[in-house]
């Protein structure tokens, strides 16, 4: 080794600060709609830093967060939204009148009937369904208000303070809402279709690559896969949500939405180069590159989307599975099409299984308004007790110490008081490192910028940077989304709050003084009264997600039985996201504090050893069903091929089994032998198909060898040897 490599590695970044650095790249780079968020948050929080400045309305901060919360990825959310802000504020404002007007000359009974709505709301907040945040607001108001009743004993001057942070919340809500409406509108149905638009231009390149070697490399990863399943299902939730389709026009919309990702999960097992054995591969491959150019260009149009159908002249069968899979999937949604205008014998099963997916996406019937166990689940009780307590402790420790500046201890209890562990732990992260960037901002801007400024322009240059850095932040996921937020209210609360320079940066340390001092209040509380934890939650799903692809093999084993024309089933995009919300639920997992050393740690790597091997799995039984139809397509005898799916199936449908028990006593499942699979049919066609499927079957094999020792009890030596 030379000296410079010793150098270098010398030089090396911390791990940490490695994974920490590839994890900001990947959350801040660019995606298809974060730029046209991004815009529109500066645009509006424009307008309202100038409207705000120019008529002297208090509480900008307030005014640009609420631009914040209303400007989403599309219409839908932004409507919805609104209409919980303005509900929400206008019952608060109105509690916090009616408190003040009865117990203004009374604090102790002030700080009672305060403390009783916010238990209120904040248990409503967890068992309503849908206006949630609505009770969130009442509870974050009847807090916030508790300040100003400590500041001033004027009665009027409360009041005129309750109104203006209603005036400064709903004129900017108003305002946002106007300007998602007419400027850069975002409607959800134009996401999907770009979004599936964007799916078939990645397997039409992934087939480019397969044919030309000149062309650019493309990798569809099981992530991919993933991410792409997700987000086309949300993205046709909010499509629902957005227009009030027939039964026909759904069956419709989710059959293309279905044969989209089954194209891209085609596409991620294609070979590396066309397959030569064969006259014509190539003629093939261009001919299904075409289909899919034709079912992009009807996406984009309203006149075609739905009467899509296969072109007479496309190939009936090929001898690349992937390729196989592609053209099985865009039969069936053209026989769904068929199905949905004229149901007809032919597309009576697509259609009818159409249906029945339309069906099982539409909310389950229950109360409008509560969660069935909304007076029987304890809690909800529990969940509000803590915060209650955290708040009223806070409360009390500020007005000891007598240190108004760090009211924000209170409003961080609620901030980061999430069902879970993990969500708070993460909320508390964001809250901290999102308000030290703030802040570190706003002194560069005090001590740098602020002395040459002489006009409203210069403001908007001074805070309009700062404000897009937050929006981009905030359009991002769930992981980093409220670090922008909160990036933008502590700027905003440091140098607009007064329609003057600011002269007292003491406030900025104290207000990081009052967040620091909440999370951990609020950590304490909630680690030491009824922790909830999402590790059985997690532990449920990943069940779930292993019986899927069981249900999922024998479905398959059943069709390679019946012969290629049986329609492909929708559970493999199902599975997908399962598999991207059980991710989001051990992302959370990861960060739950425990007093119990490495607990978190052990449950936190067998469960994304479960996912790894659970995507690895999933991606080996399509490439080996894929395999599986073209033979039964040749009539070559497939009962082999079929009782090795159900071999699988019933081992994952075991360790589901070990794993759902109290405790869990999962073990490493025994190999499968896949010899049935030797048997070839006559010629080298024939011989290779066989060779292929065993080969697939041992990559089966080992994702399911894979699959760690899961026991309730202290974790022996090589628990995790499977999972290195």
């Amino acid at each position: 080794m030379s000296g410079l490599d010793g150098v270098g590695r010398r030089l090396a970044w911390p791990r940490p600060l490695a994974q920490f650095t590839t994890f900001l790249r990947y959350e801040l780079a660019a995606f298809p709609g974060r730029g046209n968020v991004t815009m529109r948050c500066v645009l509006g929080s424009a307008i309202v830093i100038v409207a705000s400045m120019t008529l002297q309305v208090p509480e900008l901060a307030l005014s640009l967060i609420a631009v914040f919360f209303i400007t989403q990825s599309n219409i839908v959310l932004t409507r919805v939204i609104a209409l919980n802000i303005v509900i929400g504020t206008t019952c608060a404002i109105a509690c916090m009148i009616g408190v003040y007007k009865l117990t203004f000359d009374y604090p102790l009974l002030r700080i009672i009937v305060a403390s009783t709505i916010f238990f209120c709301s904040t248990y409503l907040m967890r068992a309503v369904t849908k206006f949630g945040l609505v009770f969130f607001l009442v509870s974050l108001i009847v807090i916030y208000a508790q300040t100003f009743g400590d500041l001033t004993d004027n009665a009027e001057r409360l009041v005129r303070n309750c109104l203006w942070v209603w005036s400064a919340v709903n004129y900017s809500v108003a305002l946002s809402l106007i300007i998602n409406t007419l400027f850069l509108p975002a409607e959800p149905e134009r996401q999907l279709r770009a979004a599936m638009q964007r799916q078939l231009a990645t397997a039409h390149a992934r087939l480019a690559a397969v044919i030309d070697a000149d062309a650019p490399a493309v990798r569809i990863g099981s992530l991919d896969l993933e991410r792409g399943a997700l987000a086309l299902q949300k993205l046709l939730r909010f499509s629902t949500m957005r227009h009030r389709y027939s039964r026909e026009e759904a069956s419709a919309r989710l059959a293309c939405v279905t044969a989209v990702s089954r194209i891209l999960e085609a596409a991620a097992v294609l070979p590396d180069h066309a397959v030569a054995h064969a006259a014509g591969q190539i003629d093939v491959i261009r001919a299904m590159q075409d289909e899919l150019v034709s079912l992009g260009h009807a996406i984009g149009d309203n006149a075609q989307w739905l009467r899509w159908s296969v072109p007479g002249n496309a190939p009936v069968s090929t001898s690349i599975p992937a390729l196989d899979a592609m053209q099985r999937a865009l039969n069936a949604f053209s026989d769904a099409m068929r199905g949905a205008v004229a149901p007809s014998p032919d597309g009576a099963a697509a259609g009818g299984a159409a249906e029945k997916a339309a069906e099982a996406t539409k909310p389950a019937a229950r109360s409008v308004l509560l969660e069935p166990d909304v007076f029987a689940n304890p809690r909800y009780a529990r969940f509000s007790l803590r915060t209650v307590l955290s708040v009223l402790i806070c409360y009390v420790f500020y007005n000891a110490v007598n240190w108004p500046g760090i009211h924000t201890i209170m409003l961080t209890c609620l901030v980061v008081a999430l069902p879970s562990l993990g969500a708070s732990s993460r909320q508390g992260v964001l809250r901290i490192g999102g308000a030290l960037v703030g802040s570190a901002l706003a002194l560069f801007m005090v001590a740098f910028v602020i002395p040459q400024l002489e006009s409203v322009t210069g403001l908007l240059l001074m805070s309009l940077p700062v404000i897009a850095l937050g929006a981009w932040v905030a359009a991002g996921s769930e992981r980093i989304s409220y670090a922008g937020i909160q990036i933008m209210f502590t700027f905003a609360l440091a140098l607009l709050e007064s329609f003057s320079p600011p002269s007292d940066l003491t406030e900025i340390r104290d207000r990081i003084v009052g967040i620091l001092l909440g999370v951990g209040v609020a950590t304490f509380i909630q680690m030491s009264m009824w922790p909830e934890g999402e590790a059985d939650a997690l532990r449920t799903q990943l069940t779930s997600i292993l019986r899927k692809i069981a249900a999922l093999a024998r479905i398959e084993a059943k069709a390679v039985q019946s012969g290629p024309h049986a329609t492909d089933s929708a559970v493999v995009v199902e599975t997908w996201a399962m598999l991207a919300d059980c991710q989001m639920v051990l992302a959370r997992v990861a960060l739950e504090p425990d007093w119990r050393e490495g607990e978190t740690a052990r449950i936190t790597l067998l469960s994304q050893t479960v996912l790894a091997q659970s995507r690895a799995m999933l991606v080996a039984i399509e490439a080996f069903h894929h395999e599986a139809m073209i033979g039964a397509s040749a009539g070559a005898p497939m009962e082999g091929a079929a009782k090795f799916q159900s071999d699988v199936a019933d081992t994952l449908e075991r360790y589901a089994l070990q794993l759902a028990a109290e405790p869990p006593a999962a073990t490493t499942p025994a190999p499968l032998d896949p010899g049935g699979l030797r048997t070839a049919p006559a010629g080298p066609a024939g011989r290779a198909g066989a060779e292929t499927l065993e080969r697939l079957a041992l990559r089966i094999d080992a994702a399911l060898a894979g699959l760690p020792r899961w026991w309730g009890g202290e974790r022996g030596s090589g628990e995790f040897a499977s999972a290195g």
